[in-house]
């Protein structure tokens, strides 16, 4: 494999930039409160989210009864977020090269950044979602965490991986036109086997190691120990999952590279 390419994301980076401004601000384009919409968005849906959990269902995380009311929602918001990284930018790629035919005639456009750029648009509605929770942890908890300083290693892993995926998806989705229903089947059924709306200790401990194997899932559980408890992460385990995101990477490279010549002939 050849990964000499890969130099074009670094010398393709002021494109990639200001194709992530558009594409961020192509999102809320027309709109009445245009970019405002990214902060609103998460304002009202951690509201809904401690409302319903807090005051209708009355729910503790994991059963502690000393939990405080927004407490649930807070964590909950906390791996929705992480969640919402993988599924938006996973959803988003089946369909990337497919929506974009006058960048694949262009030979010189560099659409190995598509997937890029997508992903940087989902990081930073996540990183607007992120102030929401950070603030609303100061209003009820009146303190964060300094182990929330390890959030960028954590995210690593988490970015290659999606990268990764996310060539590869782009270019099946040229080949196969199902795989956008497919993918979006699968990723819905991916975020209720994910600890999203439940701990991994909630579960049998039989099933816990399994659900563990969901890498999304594994980063879900150490982002939320270090933001909501003060943990830090698991070094050991954190190192093994940055190597296979690592590799995914790189195969998703490699892949998108030795399909990306036929894609003028099928689109």
């Amino acid at each position: 494999m050849n990964f000499n390419n890969l130099r074009i994301l670094i010398d393709k980076k002021d494109l990639i930039w200001q194709m992530t401004i558009r594409d961020i601000m192509g999102r809320y384009k027309g709109s009445f409160l245009g970019l405002t919409w990214s902060l609103f968005n998460p304002i009202l849906m951690l509201t809904v989210y401690t409302f319903v959990f807090s005051v209708i269902f009355k729910s503790r995380w994991g059963g502690e009864q000393n939990a405080g009311h927004a407490d649930f929602a807070i964590i909950l918001f906390t791996g929705l977020i992480i969640f919402n990284i993988f599924s938006e930018s996973i959803n988003k790629s089946t369909t990337l090269i497919t929506s974009n035919v006058n960048f694949v005639k262009k030979v010189v456009f560099p659409i190995e950044i598509l997937p890029v750029v997508s992903l940087l648009s989902s990081l930073f509605h996540a990183a607007i979602s992120l102030i929401v929770l950070l603030i609303t942890i100061l209003v009820f908890k009146h303190e964060i965490h300094a182990t929330i300083l390890f959030l960028p290693v954590i995210l690593i892993p988490l970015v290659l991986s999606i990268t990764g995926l996310s060539w590869i998806l782009s270019s099946l989705g040229v080949y196969i036109r199902d795989i956008p229903q497919t993918v979006s089947i699968a990723v819905t059924i991916l975020m209720f086997l994910s600890p999203v709306f439940y701990p991994i200790s909630a579960l049998p401990v039989s099933f816990q190691k399994i659900v563990l194997l969901n890498p999304i899932a594994f980063l879900i559980e150490e982002t939320r120990k270090i933001v909501c408890f003060g943990i830090i992460p698991n070094w050991k385990m954190l190192t093994i999952d940055s190597i296979i995101s690592l590799l995914i990477f790189l195969i998703g490279f490699s892949f998108f590279q030795k399909t990306k010549k036929g894609f003028a002939d099928v689109i």
